[in-house]
Formats: structure tokens, sequence, C-alpha cells
């Protein structure tokens, strides 16, 4: 019980500083956004956002589960801050980088969308956004 109410608590916390980011964003202030970017990072995962872009694609979620042993919760959380720094990207015109975070965004939440037990809209409609920017960012290279 402890545990859950734990991480209901960081995904709440999570959501706070994930609207402040997009007003930052949103506002042009690209280098305070990426520092409250990198401070949730080692809050919310105890890990610097280096430590996650090292990890290639097809050993994310293996890694992250068996040497790290983060749970589905962790690996959504993750999820939502690689769609951060994918969006914060985006807006620095840093269209490879954005690319990459939002892939490793959706892989995640693809990962969890099939082996997790909880039904989730938010989840759905992140992973359709995700695909549908993915997909954006393709035909704007062609």
């Amino acid at each position: 019980m402890y545990e859950k109410d734990y991480i209901l608590r960081m995904i709440e916390m999570l959501g706070v500083l994930l609207r402040a980011i997009f007003g930052m964003i949103t506002r042009g202030n690209y280098q305070q956004a990426e520092e409250q970017l990198h401070e949730a990072y080692l809050t919310m995962l105890r890990k610097d956002a280096s430590f996650f872009h090292r990890i290639p694609d097809d050993e994310l979620t293996t890694t992250l589960i068996s040497d790290h042993n983060y749970t589905h919760a962790h690996l959504e959380i993750l999820a939502e801050l690689f769609y951060a720094e994918a969006v914060l990207q985006y807006a620095k015109d840093q269209k490879a980088n954005s690319r990459s975070c939002f892939h490793k965004s959706s892989l995640l939440y693809d990962f969890v969308d099939k082996t997790y037990k909880t039904f989730s809209a938010e989840r759905i409609d992140r992973m359709a956004e995700i695909r549908n920017r993915i997909a954006e960012m393709d035909e704007m290279k062609n």
C-alpha cells in the first residue's frame, strides 16, 4: 500500500512538473525547461537523462526492468519524460533528437500498455499523439 501511494504521489508531482515545463517551452524559455526536465529525471528516476539515452532502443525495457528493477510505473514516468524532452527538442528545432525521444517514449508506452494490467485512456491518447508526431516528422523528411 505504501509503495502504491508513493507512486501515485510521484505521478501527480510529475503532472504538475510537466505542465510547468510545457509552459516554459510555450514561452520560449528552453534553457529553463531543459534544466527542469533534467532535474525531473534525477528526482523521479534517480538517474541522469544521459543514462537513459545511452541505452539502445531494443534493450530499453529489458535493461531497466532486469538490471535496474524498474516497475511499470517507472517506465511510464520515463515515457512521459521522454515525451516532454521530445517536445522541447522539437521546439528548439532539433528534429532528429526530438524524433529519437518520441521513439523511446513510444517504445516504453507500447511495452507498458501490453504488459500492465491497467487500462488508461490517457496512455492510449498519448500513444496515438506520439505516433502522429513521428509520422509528421517522417513526412517532413521526404
